[in-house]
């Protein structure tokens, strides 16, 4: 059993972002790194899986929507995807990148010091792409933790990039945030678990990173890209609108935040 476990999430592929996370004392003084998806949809895809893979058995991954896309459109299982850099993205991906991402779980349980049994997904523990925030209506969450293992009192999950920690049920729900794409405020967001939970967000350079990502990164829009998502262009209060709109609790003012 791990007594820290730090979880990141929604890395897409901003190296960065991640290496800012990784050389974190807390980090790298944790038992168990675990990623709950969405890990190389971004400018930097195999850098960061390259990085990432180097790390060796420390490290647990969980697959993304984001990160199946990937997979699905390389191997001719779809045509588009939604986001607009993930066709780039997923070209770049070599053939042992494809073989990882074809391998990853969509969830796993970890026993945490202190928390005990810990469910580890990217968005819910039924679905990749499934919305739930922190204000979601006690209804909502009964569906989503339908069918859950009793055992399992601590739920960790990623998919909007907005972190919170909340009860639900009686389950403590995590989301760590996004460490490449956040929304609200800019910085690397992540969590350190065990025996309590800890929202945590690593600082960098942004404006070097966006220099950095413009230099070593050939996705035609990067500038703008790295500019909008590094400074965190979108509120949370734009993102949450949007994701309130796809569970049908408003109207949406954008295809995505």
């Amino acid at each position: 059993m791990p007594n820290r476990v730090a979880v990141l999430s929604d890395i897409h592929g901003v190296l960065p972002a991640l290496e800012a996370v990784l050389a974190e004392p807390d980090v790298g003084a944790a038992d168990r790194i675990v990623l709950t998806g969405d890990i190389a949809a971004g400018p930097q895809p195999t850098q960061v899986l390259d990085l990432l893979t180097g790390l060796g058995d420390r490290v647990s991954w969980i697959s993304g929507n984001a990160d199946r896309e990937l997979l699905e459109y390389r191997r001719g299982q779809r045509d588009t995807i939604p986001d607009p850099i993930a066709p780039w993205a997923a070209a770049q991906l070599r053939e042992d990148h494809l073989h990882l991402l074809a391998s990853l779980p969509r969830s796993l349980s970890l026993s945490v010091h202190g928390l005990g049994e810990v469910l580890f997904c990217h968005a819910t523990p039924r679905d990749d792409e499934e919305v739930v925030l922190v204000d979601s209506r006690p209804a909502r969450w009964r569906d989503v933790f339908a069918g859950l293992d009793p055992d399992i009192r601590t739920v960790v999950c990623g998919h909007t990039h907005m972190p919170f920690v909340r009860l639900a049920h009686g389950r403590l729900v995590i989301n760590p945030g996004s460490i490449g794409m956040p929304y609200g405020r800019p910085g690397a967001h992540w969590a350190l678990l065990g025996p309590g939970v800890e929202l945590r967000t690593t600082h960098y350079d942004t404006e070097a990173a966006v220099t950095r990502l413009g230099q070593g990164s050939s996705y035609p829009g990067i500038a703008e890209w790295a500019d909008y998502f590094l400074h965190a262009r979108a509120t949370d209060t734009d993102a949450h609108a949007v994701f309130a709109a796809r569970v049908g609790r408003g109207p949406a003012r954008d295809t995505h935040p």
